[in-house]
This record gives structure tokens, C-alpha cells and sequence, in this order.
């Protein structure tokens, strides 16, 4: 599949570029830049898209890494552990500070500049009867990867959405423009979320209901990243419509059944069923990757000896696991995009917080007979109250989503209505944990970040 034009190639460059030189230099320094005359700038519809076609920079190694390695569903070993730099020996105890390397800030940064740029270009381009689906393309692709982006960011380095402090907590910047010489300032939570919202709303009226390419969002994809983002603020009738609506949409759910689950490999990648718009986590922090830490033993317990998630995600390694299942073909590289399978189960978790039970666990089966060896019996999870259908959800949800860049996100929102999750580390023999709703959960901004623009740190 050509997923990113040669045509665009000095135009990424010039992206990239810019975009650095927004996080990591001051306004005075880029003005005295004389830019290139030669390098073209896009102006056509047919430019603009282009810079949603670059998946490198879209969609690749781009969505945050310091979450899922600051999360409980992995462990180091000690000898790993003391071999690894500093930075990252910080981020696996959460003592983290100070730092200034490649970082999830600058990178979730540039497709927010491609979508601010391409938005800025769009108002210069009449829409007419000739160009109107091409238009709209361009311009709900904008607004939903600038949302995207957003949502990742504040899910990183902001504090878990309470409603009696949203307005005053700090949130991320909300770069509304390409022009990157505006000063920075970062917003609220309850303003990050409601940009959020907004542009993913608006993107929808744009866009097909499903993309042939899930490189590309789609309205299914809009509404799959409403319900994550209601979810995230624990506005559950919100994310249940959602989810509801992205379902109406596509409800394919893999087969477990029909891959090679013993396989290193076992999932397809961009022809997966499940898929709704696809990204991958940075490989900036590789703490919790395969090569690096194990699967937490107490998360391994959880799973029935007929659950071919089992066998699916897991590779065994000397009485310990390591985690093979991602959805990107590649046991180092991490799925980060919308599948049915998490949209399922916001609509099962939401549907038993609102006490319809029914809908709650038949979802959940929906899910788990595709998960389930079928060469024998599978025994329907059933729900005597609320409480019991939201337990067995959550424990699925943990089982289902581990590597995707989503617990980080969820501890912070379930210690929220006091469930109190606390990850633990044992480092040199003693064991440290994160105390639930602790300040530390918001991770910190880059150092040269902090420094050029006079934002208040974490």
C-alpha cells in the first residue's frame, strides 16, 4: 500500500522542521531563520491531503510512550532495569523531572501544525459543487487528527478530568494556528476537553462513514474517539451514545479462532476487521517493550487456560511472559488506534453504569465468544447487580487493552471513583507504588519546553 507520497517528501521535511523549531527554540531564534524560497508549499486540495497520506508522521511512531511505561500491566527485571539510562529508570519508578530528549510532547505536536496549516489553507479554498467532497475530506481529516492529538496529550500530562476542578487544572496548549510564533500558554483540562470535543464533532460532519484506508479517520472513527474521550471525563451517557453510534457503523470483531495464535505474529495489520483508524505508539521510551519488560504475573492469572488471548498476546520465556499482541503485526511496535473491540466495551461498561445489564453482558459475550477456544463449551459471563457487571467489564477492559496506550489513562480515571489502583515497583529490592490521584499522574512537560515559554510545570 503507498501510504505516503514522494511528492510531500520536502514538504515533511519542512513540517518537521517547523514543528521542532516550535518546542525547541524561542520565537527571536526562528525569526532570524531565512526560510528556503526554493521549498514549495501546499495550496491545493489535492497538497493539503497529502499531508494527512504521510502515515510516517500521522500516524507512526507518533502517539505517547511515557504513559504505558509508567503503567502497571509490565515489569522490570533489576538487571534491566540498571541498565538502562537514567531518563528512563526515572520514568519506570515515577521520579521523573527534568529531561530534554526526542519526548511524546514535540512528536504529538506536528500533526497538530499539519492540521492547523491544512485548516488555515482550507479558508483560502472556495468550496464548490466540483471540489465540495475533497474539501470536506481535508477538512475533517484537520480537525480530527488536531483532536487526536489532543487527547493523547492531555491523557500524558495533565491531571484525570474531575468535574470540581477541571477549570482550573492545568491542561495541555491548544494550538489552534500554524502560526507557531504565538506564545504558549497551556489551558485548563475542562478547556482541553472541550476543544476536543469540538473539533471531533465538527470533523464527523465531514467525513464518510467508514474510510477504505484506516490510515484516514472516518465518522465511525469520530465517534469512536468521542466515546474514548467521554469515557476519559467519566460522562458515561455521553460515551455510551458514542460507542452506540460508532457501533451502528462496523461491529466486526476478529475471530480468535481463525488466526495463528501461536504464531510471533499473529495478528494482520491494516487489514485487521477490527480496526477503525490506526496509530502506533512512539518508540521513544522502550521500557515496556517485548525486548525489555514482562508481562505483570497477576495480570498473566487473570486469563482462563481457554482464553486464546492467552496464547495470542503472550509469549512464555522462562516462567515468565512477554507481551507479542499487538495489532500492528510487530511485537515492538504498539497499536494505539481505535478497534471494535475497545468501542465494545465502552458500551458495556457504560451500559451497566446505567443499569442496563443486559445490554452490558451482551456486549461483553458479543466480545469474549471471539476470544474463546471453540473447539469447547463457552459459559456466558452473567451480572447479578451493577456493580458485578461493571467488575467483570473492567477486568475484560484490562485483559483486552494492555499495550495500547489506554491504562495509564484508566487508572487515572477509575482511582477517580476511588477504586484505588495502586502500581507498584520492586527496585533494589524495595517495593515503591504511586498512591491513586497523586500529582505525579500528570507527567512531566520537557525541560526546553518549560524554559522557552514560562509555562508552569507538573
Amino acid at each position: 500500500m503507498q501510504i505516503a507520497h514522494k511528492h510531500y517528501k520536502t514538504l515533511g521535511i519542512i513540517i518537521v522542521i517547523s514543528t521542532t523549531l516550535f518546542t525547541s527554540m524561542s520565537c527571536k531564534k526562528f525569526l532570524a531563520e531565512k526560510p528556503d524560497a526554493s521549498l514549495t508549499v501546499p495550496k491545493t486540495l489535492t497538497e493539503l491531503e497529502g499531508l494527512f497520506n504521510d502515515a510516517e508522521r500521522m500516524n507512526f511512531n507518533l502517539t505517547p510512550s511515557m504513559g504505558e511505561s509508567s503503567a502497571d500491566d509490565y515489569f522490570l527485571l533489576q538487571e534491566t532495569y540498571d541498565a538502562l539510562p537514567t531518563q528512563w529508570q526515572q520514568v519506570y519508578s515515577w521520579s521523573l523531572k527534568e529531561y530534554r530528549f526526542q519526548n511524546d510532547w514535540s512528536a504529538n505536536y506536528i500533526p497538530v501544525y499539519n492540521a492547523n496549516f491544512a485548516l488555515e489553507s482550507l479558508s483560502k479554498i472556495q468550496r464548490t459543487a466540483s471540489n465540495e467532497r475533497q474539501w470536506d475530506k481535508v477538512k475533517g481529516y484537520s480537525l480530527f487528527f488536531r483532536a487526536y492529538s489532543f487527547l493523547n496529550l492531555v491523557w500524558i500530562f495533565s491531571k484525570a478530568y474531575d468535574s470540581s476542578t477541571a477549570s482550573t487544572d492545568l491542561g495541555i496548549v491548544l494550538r489552534l494556528g500554524a502560526d507557531f510564533n504565538q506564545p504558549s500558554h497551556r489551558s485548563s483540562v475542562e478547556q482541553t476537553y472541550h476543544q476536543i470535543i469540538k473539533d471531533t464533532k465538527e470533523a464527523a460532519n465531514y467525513l464518510p462513514e467508514m474510510s477504505s484506508n484506516v490510515l484516514l479517520p472516518s465518522k465511525a472513527a469520530c465517534y469512536g474517539l468521542l466515546s474514548r474521550t467521554y469515557l476519559s471525563t467519566r460522562q458515561y451517557d455521553s460515551a455510551y451514545k458514542y460507542s452506540d453510534l460508532c457501533i451502528q457503523l462496523t461491529d466486526d470483531i476478529l475471530d480468535y479462532n481463525t488466526i495463528p495464535v501461536t504464531d510471533d505474529i499473529p495478528f494482520p495489520r491494516l487489514d485487521n476487521p477490527e480496526t477503525i483508524f490506526y496509530s502506533e505508539m512512539n518508540t521513544f521510551n522502550t521500557n515496556h517493550y517485548s525486548f525489555s519488560g514482562f508481562v505483570d504475573s497477576t495480570l498473566i492469572r487473570l486469563y482462563n487456560a481457554n482464553d486464546l488471548r492467552l496464547t495470542a498476546f503472550f509469549s512464555p520465556q522462562n516462567n515468565l511472559h512477554r507481551f507479542k499482541g499487538a495489532y500492528t503485526a510487530n511485537s515492538i511496535l504498539l497499536f494505539t488506534g481505535l478497534a471494535n473491540d475497545e468501542i465494545f466495551l465502552i458500551r458495556a461498561e457504560c451500559s451497566a453504569r446505567k443499569n442496563m445489564i443486559s445490554g452490558a453482558m451482551n456486549d461483553l459475550n458479543t466480545l469474549m465468544k471471539k476470544r474463546w477456544n471453540n473447539d469447547l463449551p463457552y459459559l456466558d459471563f452473567i451480572a447479578i447487580d451493577r456493580e458485578h457487571a461493571i467488575t467483570q467489564i473492567l477486568a475484560e477492559r484490562r485483559k483486552e487493552l494492555l499495550m495500547r496506550g489506554i491504562r495509564w489513562s484508566d487508572i487515572k480515571r477509575l482511582n477517580k471513583e476511588g477504586r484505588e489502583i495502586i502500581p507498584k515497583r520492586l527496585i533494589n529490592g524495595n517495593e515503591i507504588s504511586l498512591p491513586s490521584n497523586n500529582s505525579r499522574y500528570a507527567l512531566p512537560i520537557p525541560a526546553d519546553i518549560i524554559s522557552i515559554t514560562g509555562m508552569p510545570q507538573n
